[in-house]
């Protein structure tokens, strides 16, 4: 057992001992059992017994997100969360008939993606070590990972979005008939670390079909940031043919120079848009 999971139960074994409200509920059998993480929204959670004088620890089988963790901090107390464990404990007893639910996302990003539990007290019987198990896909020889269609809450707990959102700014559309390319008007976001340019790209008639692969913003001081191309469609564009052309970079923080040629490197011919002006953060927004 590696040493994380160790610490998690002798953090569970000591918190117990040392908690004289065990005697009013000796009455209660404590458990130890595995359960499966539900396969997708349409399957119920698994329901976890919880007691607010026994701490109950899970413990999954992969790396956890812990900044994903999601629960009612005012009926829930998290003791600990590990690489691959978490301590819960409610604050109170939960009233018959209520449940809450606790989450967490897993780091690999592998289906199910997340382990969400639905907690509930029960005066018989309580969960004090929950051994997670995440089913695999069914249906194929050799199982491949489906990707999760992402949701708005994603974004947050990501930390992608935080309180002054994502902000965004036009950039004028763009000629450049000598290298055979038309750019429409396009938008530039930026969100928390991140900016991306959503652009649609016309190969001109008569040229050869052309992919863009390598993408650079360079500003007018500072060194060049290297950004990452996302199309729907890999395949090259076509003469006469458009393409939506998305392109991201890592931004922690606002650059010295806020304005940058956008270059997309390609098949013989490189694209450049310049005057790519990315928004400032949004001021004033409501903690």
């Amino acid at each position: 057992m590696i040493q994380p999971v160790r610490l998690a139960l002798a953090l569970v074994l000591a918190w117990g001992a040392a908690t004289p409200a065990m005697a009013a509920h000796a009455e209660r059998t404590k458990r130890d059992r595995a359960v499966s993480v539900a396969n997708g929204p349409a399957e119920s959670l698994p329901v976890v017994r919880v007691a607010r004088d026994v701490p109950t620890v899970f413990l999954f089988p992969a790396p956890i997100n812990r900044k994903t963790l999601t629960f009612d901090e005012s009926r829930i107390r998290v003791l600990d969360a590990g690489e691959r464990s978490v301590i819960v404990q409610p604050v109170v007893d939960i009233p018959e008939g209520e449940r809450y639910e606790v989450g967490v996302f897993f780091s690999d990003g592998r289906a199910p993606a997340r382990a969400a539990f639905s907690l509930v007290t029960d005066p018989a019987e309580v969960d004090i070590q929950i051994n997670v198990q995440r089913p695999e896909l069914a249906g194929a020889a050799c199982p491949v990972d489906e990707p999760r269609a992402p949701q708005p809450e994603d974004f947050v707990l990501l930390g992608l979005v935080d309180k002054e959102g994502v902000s965004a700014t036009p950039v004028k559309g763009y000629d450049d008939a000598e290298r055979g390319f038309h750019v429409q008007p396009a938008i530039a976001y930026r969100g928390k670390g991140w900016a991306l340019i959503d652009a649609e790209v016309i190969n001109l008639a008569g040229q050869l079909p052309w992919l863009p692969r390598v993408a650079m913003l360079t500003g007018r001081v500072g060194l060049p940031l290297r950004a990452r191309i996302v199309m729907t469609d890999t395949s090259a564009i076509q003469p006469g043919e458009s393409r939506r052309v998305l392109v991201v970079a890592d931004l922690p923080q606002m650059p010295v120079s806020p304005v940058f040629t956008l270059e997309l490197v390609g098949d013989g011919r490189t694209l450049k848009i310049p005057n790519v002006r990315f928004p400032k953060a949004v001021n004033g927004a409501t903690p």
